[in-house]
């Protein structure tokens, strides 16, 4: 008999490990350079975020952008889809402000 994965399971494979999260979060505000990312995103080692940029690029969260300049100028930006997923970032926040300091 074949499984299926469920719907969040599907999300969770789309997004990808917790720093696609923060990444996500500071793309929200608009398009951003790989170093402005690594400077804002408390703790992510540069090797993390190139494979969680690669990860989102993949799945078609967000857009890769390079110009020929000297170095080159790459940026990020959100795609419709990734746009998408900024409401259910909200409530993760709204959760998480609520009940983060929550302890049993």
């Amino acid at each position: 008999m074949k499984t299926y994965p469920c719907s969040i399971e599907k999300a969770l494979n789309i997004i990808g490990n917790k720093w696609s999260f923060l990444v996500l979060k500071e793309l929200y505000d608009g398009k951003k350079r790989f170093n402005e990312l690594k400077r804002t995103i408390n703790g992510i080692s540069p090797n993390a975020l190139t494979t969680t940029l690669k990860h989102l690029e993949k799945n078609a969260i967000l857009k890769r952008t390079v110009y020929p300049t000297v170095p080159v100028t790459v940026e990020y930006e959100l795609t419709e889809k990734g746009q998408a997923f900024h409401s259910v970032l909200k409530e993760m926040k709204k959760w998480g402000a609520e009940w983060g300091d929550v302890t049993l």
